[in-house]
């Protein structure tokens, strides 16, 4: 044994090849924390003092090679000034360039994940072979920074700065045959070959056959592109990543300046400007708050697990109510691999539910994701019925029916007496009280809610929903059919509206106070989509359909009477009552024309204008930061309101569940990240003003004002 450490261990076989092995103790992945770092470093100056080594193969004993840095240290790290940073960022240049730079060939043998510094790991390597489940990346820029432990550099030069601009500016994680595809690895082996394919390489360099040191020449040196090819590459692919990134994520071009800067520069020049690029996205609010955006995930994921490891597995689902809500659930389901049976008491309702998944699995067959004898296997889970023959051996029912507790609550009353006594019934309910629907059932502990986003396909947030009487076994089991359908499934105790909901019919308030006041709507949505809100609020409740808006308006309002009860007549009510309910049937705030694609397109609607008049009650000019405030303020009281009831458990989910569920912009982690980062006391303060105007939609908590007096901040780590 040359060397041995917590993370990293080295061995050297009867050919004189060393083995550098990582496999950190007591974790299921392995991780680059700072100790790691050290490590590598201290096993790679072993390697160096050992006489006779004549090749280095890089592996990992666990399923994944690196998963990355390890992301926990970062706010920390990140919080230090930037001449840390960068001491810190030459340190590991070091360790990385004395891998690439030892007197003998080197190379990776791929398992699982090599993500981020994993991946620039292999890259200071000079040859890398992949198993063909395996996939290698750069994400950085996903959390708001640039691959700074040499990624800007070697990558481009062993791909192609077009290739590397591609993946590092996306963040993607590439599978093997792409990787080979663009020469980031040197063959695809299976699993069981991978170690013999990675010796063999060290063998053939050693003999002549392969040349190392040619490869290192070209990491170390400018990239082999004239002027013109360089503005043609650099200056083209900035103007289309800028143009998808957007203007709230800077990393992306970033990015691409760092690659261009580092063009025609050696290996030293090119790191140090990716090391002062990296120090400046660091330091970015966007980077801090995208970092905890990842370890709120991480709570979630851990928190979902736990439910799911006491959980029964869901073998067989089945779906009450077809149409789009009915089909796209049992797409989703199918799509994932757990049978499922829609049924309903129509058959165009079927054969509805049916087209939906049909044409979202035509979609995946479409970009090459699905044969189609994979369309037709994937179709084949998904089993249409009138009856409830088959019910007896179903694990877990989703009641999709139309949103009425009348309807719901016989629908649900009947399915029990048709299914087992073990068998979960989940109503994808909105806004109607689990506790309430509960009444009508002989065994409510067996009951919760599951609420779906629409489209089910592509919202990733499920809420499961605890009743007065709902059991853990109810809970669990349903948290883990949603993660088997791909979902991230977040567990909100009961109350109107639920989490995501509750929270957002306040900033729908907010925005009906503003339009009373005389703001222009399309002003308003300009302005929070400015903000970094996917649509503005006039535009959302198009989306969302006035007349779904309207019923879940009258839960909240009969739930909280004292804030959300209205008695003036607002401008959505103003848009059900004149039949215009939104994109559903083209005119809501907006009048919608199809584009080219079929999908509706906006556009500026007179009508509505004059409707909206109905409800001004004074014409005041509002700037674009009273506008945030008036909308933004009442949606993150009522998110501090829910944490305080218990309603969810953790700042961590609360904020998730925003961003998954309504699209809150990310780069400003969530609504409690957002009060943390404008300062509790700052808070109270704004709240305070706009409540002595608006009222009790605005006030601030006793519990937040406790806050602000004592210095507290929702996360630890706030700034």
């Amino acid at each position: 044994m040359i060397y041995q450490g917590n993370a990293i261990s080295v061995a050297r076989n009867g050919d004189d090849i060393a083995t550098l092995t990582f496999d950190l103790k007591d974790e299921s992945v392995n991780k680059l924390s700072g100790a790691v770092i050290k490590e590598l470093g201290e096993a790679l100056d072993a390697v160096r003092g050992e006489s006779g080594v004549k090749g280095l193969m890089l592996k990992s004993a666990k399923d994944a090679f690196i998963v990355g840095a390890d992301i926990t240290e970062f706010h920390a790290m990140f919080g230090k000034d930037e001449a840390e940073i960068q001491g810190m960022l030459e340190q590991v240049h070091g360790i990385f360039n004395g891998l690439e730079d030892l007197p003998f060939p080197t190379v990776s043998a791929i398992n699982g994940l090599a993500l981020g510094g994993g991946c620039e790991v292999v890259l200071s390597t000079d040859f890398r072979v992949m198993t063909p489940d395996a996939k290698i990346g750069l994400p950085e820029t996903k959390l708001g920074i640039v691959p700074g432990w040499g990624g800007c550099v070697r990558l481009p030069r062993v791909i192609g700065a077009d290739n590397a601009i591609e993946w590092i500016a996306g963040g993607t994680e590439n599978r093997a045959d792409a990787c080979l595809k663009v020469g980031a690895v040197d063959a695809v082996v299976p699993a069981d070959d991978l170690e013999a394919a990675a010796l063999d390489m060290l063998a053939r360099a050693n003999a002549g056959e392969l040349d190392f040191k040619a490869r290192r020449e070209e990491k170390n040196t400018a990239l082999n592109l004239n002027p013109v090819e360089q503005m043609m590459v650099f200056e083209t692919s900035k103007g289309y990543v800028a143009g998808k990134a957007g203007p709230h994520y800077p990393a992306p071009v970033e990015a691409i300046k760092v690659i261009q800067k580092g063009a025609g520069e050696g290996r030293a020049r090119a790191q140090a400007i990716e090391a002062k690029a990296f120090c400046k996205m660091a330091k970015t609010d966007v980077c801090y708050n995208l970092v905890g955006l990842f370890l709120n995930d991480q709570v979630v994921k851990k928190k979902g697990g736990k439910y799911a490891s006491k959980a029964q597995p869901v073998r067989q689902a089945a779906v009450l109510g077809a149409g789009i809500m009915g089909g796209g659930i049992a797409y989703q389901s199918a799509s994932k691999g757990t049978p499922i049976l829609m049924k309903d008491i129509k058959e165009d309702a079927i054969e509805l539910g049916l087209k939906e998944a049909r044409k979202l699995f035509g979609k995946q067959a479409s970009r090459g994701k699905l044969s189609v004898e994979g369309v037709a296997e994937k179709l084949a889970n998904i089993r249409p019925t009138l009856s409830y023959g088959d019910f007896d051996n179903v694990d877990l029912v989703v009641e999709a029916v139309v949103e009425n507790p009348k309807v719901k609550g016989a629908v649900l009353s009947e399915v029990e007496q048709q299914v087992g006594d073990n068998t979960i019934l989940a109503s994808n309910t909105s806004t109607i009280s689990i506790t309430r629907l509960a009444e009508n059932l002989k065994r409510p502990e067996n009951f919760c809610g599951m609420h779906f986003f629409n489209p089910v396909h592509r919202m990733p947030l499920v809420e499961v929903i605890r009743g007065e009487k709902t059991s853990d076994a109810a809970v669990a089991a349903t948290v883990a059919y949603a993660k088997a359908m791909g979902k991230t499934p977040i567990v909100v105790n009961d109350c109107p509206g639920f989490l995501v909901n509750r929270v957002l019919f306040p900033y729908f308030g907010g925005f009906s106070l503003l339009v009373e006041k005389g703001a222009d709507y399309q002003r308003v949505d300009k302005v929070m989509e400015k903000f970094g809100w996917p649509m503005g609020p006039a535009y959302l409740l198009d989306v969302v359909g006035m007349d779904t808006a309207v019923h879940a308006n009258e839960v909240m309002a009969e739930g909280f009477p004292d804030r959300m009860a209205r008695d003036a007549k607002t401008a959505i009510q103003v848009m059900f009552d004149n039949d215009r309910l939104g994109q559903k049937n083209a005119k809501g705030f907006y009048a919608y024309e199809e584009d080219r694609k079929g999908k509706p397109r906006k556009v500026s609607d007179e009508a509505a204008i004059e409707l909206v008049k109905q409800v001004v009650s004074e014409n005041r000019e509002f700037s674009d930061e009273e506008i945030i405030a008036r909308m933004m303020v009442p949606l993150c009281m009522e998110t501090v309101r829910c944490l305080e009831d218990d309603i969810v458990g953790t700042p961590a989910e609360a904020d998730m569940a925003l961003i998954y569920g309504i699209g809150f912009p990310p780069f400003r982690g969530g609504a409690l990240r957002y009060i943390d980062a404008m300062g509790v006391a700052e808070f109270v303060a704004l709240a305070d003003s706009l409540a002595e105007e608006l009222g009790p939609l605005y006030a601030p908590t006793d519990g937040l004002r406790e806050m602000a007096n004592s210095g507290k901040t929702f996360y630890a780590d706030a700034k």
